[in-house]
């Protein structure tokens, strides 16, 4: 993730940071030492400045420190939690869960739960301990957010680190939202494409609107 000045909050406590370029107070009076008191703390990332928000780097942890770009691929220990806002609509809730499992079987992972922000269950502390639960050592969040702000950069790293406290020795890594993934063209044209050809009488509901009686075509 490519940050512009960017907080990430964290429980109040003493984690060790390492961030290029970063000097702790401590430093400021001859202490080589980069730990910082976690509230809701500043960066200063300028020297990141890009126009896109890249995927290639992210918040890892290990309970004990932040790190920036941990390399890697998902492997048998790891977790990977989809984390969405959330919703009081019951329908919205479980078109997420639709999406892990088409995650799942398409990429494989042996471990993949869903989590809501807020407003629905289950919440990111209940993926993450059943995560936990399935044999995980290191948990993976990914954000289901097209664009970064404050659920991403604050209220999710805040969430997952009270979730990561009640199980002491497991890691975890918030990865970069949606973005301006390349990618994500091909999706938006084919949903045009598909309601245009619906429209026209040549296909059947898509899959967001399909048994729900509320396509907006009609």
């Amino acid at each position: 993730m490519l940050l512009n000045s960017c907080s990430l909050a964290l429980p109040s406590s003493n984690i060790y940071v390492k961030l290029p370029g970063y000097r702790c107070p401590e430093s400021e009076t001859g202490v080589n030492c980069k730990r910082v008191q976690f509230s809701f703390s500043k960066f200063d990332t300028s020297h990141w400045k890009s126009k896109y928000l890249s995927s290639r780097l992210c918040f890892s942890t290990s309970n004990s420190e932040v790190l920036i770009n941990t390399p890697g691929i998902v492997g048998e220990k790891d977790a990977v939690i989809i984390v969405d806002h959330g919703s009081r609509r019951k329908e919205s809730n479980l078109m997420l869960n639709d999406f892990v499992t088409l995650f799942r079987d398409k990429t494989g992972y042996p471990i993949v739960e869903p989590a809501h922000m807020e407003l629905a269950e289950p919440s990111i502390k209940v993926a993450f301990r059943l995560c936990v639960q399935q044999g995980a050592n290191r948990v993976i969040v990914s954000p289901f957010f097209f664009f970064p702000g404050r659920h991403w950069h604050q209220d999710i790293p805040s969430l997952t680190a009270e979730a990561a406290m009640e199980h002491p020795g497991v890691s975890y890594i918030i990865t970069a939202p949606l973005g301006l993934h390349e990618l994500l063209v091909d999706v938006v044209n084919d949903r045009i494409k598909h309601c245009l050809s619906h429209v026209a009488g040549d296909a059947d509901e898509c899959a967001a609107c399909v048994g729900t009686g509320k396509c907006k075509l009609y």
